[in-house]
């Protein structure tokens, strides 16, 4: 492993996930990028809600760039999870503004832009009905990505 790639979301499963690839990482001297993703949605929502604030307290707050909004969310997680570690585990964010439809695509995307050798996701367990309707971002990696994966199954 020289380069790692874990996908994040704020969920224990997703925590405990990041933390087992930064000890691997530490332990190996192999690069880390923590990712973090947010749909356009999710965009939208924070700016309707800096509207209000806008329009309750009088001010005006620029728009923040999503992706940055993403990056940082990566970087608060990363923090409070490295920081109970005893020794120290070097790391680098990201951040990604993608439909969830798109995620699995765009994952790879971005682990093969870095030079990614090896993924980590939080999987959920799904019936072959709800993966075949709703698709299964945990399968399109393993299927999609030319290095290894890990799959925590939350």
């Amino acid at each position: 492993m020289d380069h790692a790639l874990v996908v994040i979301d704020d969920t224990d499963a997703h925590r405990e996930l990041l933390a087992e690839a930064g000890r691997l990482a530490h332990d190996t001297g192999a690069k880390l990028t923590v990712l973090a993703w947010i749909t356009p949605d999710q965009v939208n929502e924070t700016a309707d809600n800096l509207e209000v604030i806008e329009q309750m307290e009088g001010t005006s707050y620029s728009e923040p760039d999503s992706s940055s909004t993403a990056e940082q969310f990566a970087r608060q997680i990363a923090e409070e999870v490295f920081d109970s570690f005893d020794e120290s585990v070097e790391y680098a964010t990201d951040g990604i503004v993608v439909e969830e439809s798109e995620r699995a695509d765009e994952v790879i995307a971005t682990a093969e832009e870095l030079g990614s050798d090896h993924l980590f996701v939080v999987g959920r367990r799904r019936s072959p009905t709800g993966k075949a309707l709703f698709g299964d971002f945990a399968q399109r990696i393993l299927l999609n990505f030319d290095g290894t994966v890990t799959i925590k199954m939350d």
